[in-house]
């Protein structure tokens, strides 16, 4: 996978403090920040480190500009370019206080509000970054505190795509969901309406199940393996009522480098939504094949290819179907 080319035009950092029981307040940077290396770093990791999170909401922003006034915000600034960047992040601010007092949020964090064209793509992120206490030696070798984000506690984490919301795209708004409610106060910040469709999202996690075996240029039968594994555990959660989540997924159908596969699996590209049940209907061609002709009809397993009972040659363009039972047989035979 080529790994994408990050371009900031704007950065800005604030300030979100928050105790548990006590009100929101903010700290507003005067101006934009430097985009220098320390920033680009920033920046990269925050993509980098949301590539990798599982648990992602996809989604378009919600019709009601009262409630959920960040659409009409970028609209002022990406639109109609009479709101700059600066004014558009401490207005964002301005949500975010009003929110984390709402919501009762417990802690605050580094907000970071940049846009970053991705290739061909301009986007917008929004993060709430933690700070952790570290250490530090001093060039005159002195043990020093020092304080610094902390990429293993980012609080909250979405990505808007601007040129898909331009175009009129289906869903351009990503965020982290995090555990539990966790990501439910950063979803109505980004004003994202996030209605995931069952049957749509299990087809595009088969695609892409299918499109991770070929990539892996895996023998047949282990890639048979693969795939029936993946069938074997998306069907028992959609029996139990189950929702999937990716990492554990890739646990289970791929032990020998989960990571890999889950990595795939949140792939920006793919745009694929956790938390669903998957649809048992739709995990069908997981094992098996089903086509149809103007004159027939046929479905069979994948196994089958495997073990003779099923068998295409591309000379002939045949296939050829072995131990035929003996009603079929009989049917055959009277015509």
């Amino acid at each position: 996978m080529t790994p994408i080319q990050h371009t900031i035009t704007h950065l800005v950092v604030h300030r979100l403090a928050k105790a548990p029981g006590a009100p929101a307040t903010v700290e507003l940077r005067a101006g934009p920040c430097t985009v220098d290396a320390p920033a680009v770093r920033l920046v990269e990791r925050l993509c980098g480190h949301y590539a990798e999170r599982s648990g992602k909401g996809f989604g378009r922003f919600e019709e009601d500009a009262e409630r959920f006034p960040i659409v009409r915000l970028l609209r002022e600034h990406v639109v109609e370019q009479r709101l700059d960047f600066l004014a558009l992040s401490q207005r964002l601010m301005a949500q975010l206080q009003l929110i984390a007092d709402e919501e009762e949020l417990e802690e605050g964090g580094v907000v970071l509000v940049a846009r970053v064209r991705e290739g061909s793509t301009d986007c917008l992120w929004l993060a709430v970054l933690g700070e952790t206490l570290g250490t530090t030696v001093s060039g005159g070798l002195e043990v020093q505190d020092c304080r610094h984000l902390d990429f293993a506690a980012v609080r909250a984490a979405g990505r808007i795509d601007l040129s898909g919301w331009q175009r009129g795209d289906e869903r351009y708004v990503s965020f982290l969901r995090g555990r539990g409610n966790a990501g439910a106060w950063f979803k109505r910040f980004l004003g994202c309406s996030d209605v995931v469709v069952a049957l749509q999202e299990t087809k595009k996690l088969v695609a892409t199940l299918g499109r991770f075996a070929d990539a892996q240029r895996l023998e047949p039968p282990v890639r048979d393996a693969l795939l029936e594994r993946a069938h074997g555990y998306l069907d028992a959660l959609g029996e139990s009522g189950t929702a999937v989540a990716f990492d554990e997924l890739a646990r289970e159908v791929f032990p020998e480098q989960p990571a890999r596969l889950d990595a795939a699996l949140n792939a920006e590209e793919t745009k694929l939504a956790s938390g669903f049940v998957p649809n048992r209907r739709a995990i069908r061609p997981l094992v098996r094949f089903s086509a149809s002709g103007e004159q027939w009809k046929l479905e069979f397993d994948r196994a089958g290819l495997h073990s003779g009972a099923v068998h295409y040659d591309s000379g002939t363009d045949t296939l050829v179907l072995s131990g035929v039972p003996d009603y079929l047989k009989r049917m055959l035979l009277e015509e």
